[in-house]
């Protein structure tokens, strides 16, 4: 899904690496207050800590009311790493549709090593 090129950085005297990766985003639109909601596995490890969670949903969808209805576009960008790994991350490209023509694009990540001076 992802393949890496090593790039060795090359502006000014600043030494670093730079790995860039292709992977694959997938667009779509969210209401505005489902990005305060989150479960990790932990909330599903027993029914207290799924309580817990559905509580703090409710909360999160409760508070979230009285701002009204709002919609986002997030990308859902996935790639393989170096070592193999699948990684999953979010991106929020704001209120109005990005410029693409399909919901399924292409991504290129650049993750870039340096010394903070």
């Amino acid at each position: 899904m992802g393949e890496a090129k090593d790039e060795r950085n090359s502006e000014g005297s600043e030494e670093g690496y730079k790995y860039t990766f292709i992977g694959e985003a997938k667009i779509g639109e969210v209401m505005t207050f489902l990005k305060d909601i989150r479960i990790s596995p932990e909330d599903l490890s027993s029914p207290v800590a799924f309580q817990m969670a559905l509580s703090r949903i409710y909360d999160a969808v409760l508070r979230n009311i009285s701002r009204g209805p709002g919609k986002t576009y997030i990308a859902e960008v996935r790639f393989t790493d170096s070592m193999g790994n699948k990684v999953v991350f979010a991106v929020d490209l704001g209120p109005t549709p990005p410029p693409v023509s399909t919901t399924r694009v292409k991504a290129k990540i650049t993750i870039e090593f340096f010394e903070e001076m």
